[in-house]
C-alpha cells in the first residue's frame, strides 16, 4: 500500500505560518523551521504586552487625574475615595480625558465631590 502524506494540509499548515511571519528579516520570513519560532516568539511578547499596555494606561490615566485634582487641593486618593462615596459612576479613563481636555467639567466634579 502506497504511503499517504496528505501534501495538501502539509503545505496549507506551512503557508499558514510563513504568511504569518511576513515581514522578519531575513530567514525569518523565507525558513519554515525559522518563521515558526520566531513567530511563536512574537505572539507570546504580542499576549503579554497586550497585558503591559493595560497597566501603563491605567497608570497614566492616574497621573493625569492626580495632576487634574492637586489644582484644587485635593489628592488622587482623597478625590477617588469621595467620588466613590458620592456614588458618581466615572471610570478613570473618563475623568482622565475629562481633566486633560474639559477642565470645567473636570472641576464640575470636583466641586460636586468637595
Amino acid at each position: 500500500m502506497p504511503r499517504s502524506v496528505n501534501a495538501v494540509a502539509s503545505r496549507h499548515r506551512r503557508k499558514k505560518i510563513l504568511d504569518q511571519a511576513k515581514g522578519n528579516f531575513g530567514s525569518g520570513s523565507k525558513v519554515y523551521t525559522v518563521a515558526k519560532n520566531i513567530l511563536e516568539k512574537g505572539l507570546q511578547y504580542a499576549y503579554r504586552d497586550r497585558k503591559t499596555k493595560k497597566r501603563n494606561f491605567r497608570a497614566l490615566w492616574i497621573q493625569r487625574i492626580n495632576a487634574g485634582v492637586r489644582l484644587y487641593g485635593m489628592s488622587y486618593s482623597e478625590f477617588m475615595g469621595k467620588i466613590n462615596k458620592k456614588g458618581i459612576h466615572l471610570n478613570r479613563k473618563v475623568l482622565a480625558d475629562l481633566a486633560m481636555n474639559h477642565p470645567k467639567a473636570f472641576e464640575a466634579i470636583v466641586n460636586e465631590v468637595k
